[in-house]
């Protein structure tokens, strides 16, 4: 191929590429801003949560310590989700994290830290196959059977909890754990935006979760799920 030849192919391989970039773009733009707009008005307060009644209170697992205590993060979604509970918002808890390891138990470490709260222990279940987001959601409603449920995370990360779990046939409202600011904040953001486009195209396809398993009755006691 001729210089001139190169120069034209490598013109063209650029135009493509432009392309595709901007229409990948436009692409997550318009997921990220679907999934805030649907779901922004489903976040509320504690208080208008009272007469909402849920079927279960569904904690997004974070991080935990190394001695199994929650972090930060995951202290404060905790308290807002303990909070509901004894305002009577929701009869049950479901606390949903990683356990892939059995090293690593992220939902045995928020059950431990919300009867340590005063939470009597039969009233929260343990998911532990809450793998992301979207799995949470899969599992509350196809697994645990939730038809209404109360969420509590972090805002930024409320948006996609409260989407997917409304893609997924659930009514949810949100309520926001924004105690104090949070290290890695300016990460989690970013890194919500392509997961916000991710969840867009999972709730489309309705993805099933990595593990399903059982049906799990709410009406039981949660102690069968430690």
């Amino acid at each position: 191929m001729s210089a001139h030849g190169n120069k034209r192919w490598l013109k063209r391989a650029a135009g493509v590429l432009l392309v595709g970039a901007v229409a990948a773009a436009l692409v997550v733009a318009c997921t990220n801003a679907a999934v805030i707009a649907t779901s922004k008005p489903a976040i509320v307060s504690i208080e208008e949560t009272t007469a909402y009644d849920a079927d279960a209170i569904v904690v997004l697992g974070a991080s935990v310590l190394s001695d199994g205590t929650p972090s930060r993060i995951l202290q404060d979604r905790l308290d807002v989700a303990i909070e509901l509970y004894l305002a009577g918002a929701a009869p049950k808890l479901i606390m949903s994290g990683d356990n892939s390891t059995v090293s690593y138990n992220e939902v045995r470490g928020m059950k431990n830290y919300a009867i340590s709260q005063g939470v009597p222990s039969e009233d929260v279940f343990c998911d532990h196959a809450g793998f992301s987001t979207y799995e949470t959601m899969y599992r509350a409603k196809h697994v645990f059977g939730a038809e209404r449920i109360i969420i509590a995370t972090q805002t930024y990360h409320l948006y996609r909890a409260i989407y997917d779990a409304n893609g997924l046939g659930m009514e949810a409202v949100g309520v926001a754990s924004d105690s104090r600011s949070y290290s890695g904040q300016t990460w989690y953001d970013l890194r919500e935006i392509p997961a916000r486009t991710k969840d867009f195209f999972y709730v489309i396809a309705q993805t099933p979760s990595t593990f399903v398993g059982d049906s799990i009755s709410l009406h039981q006691s949660g102690d069968v799920t430690d």
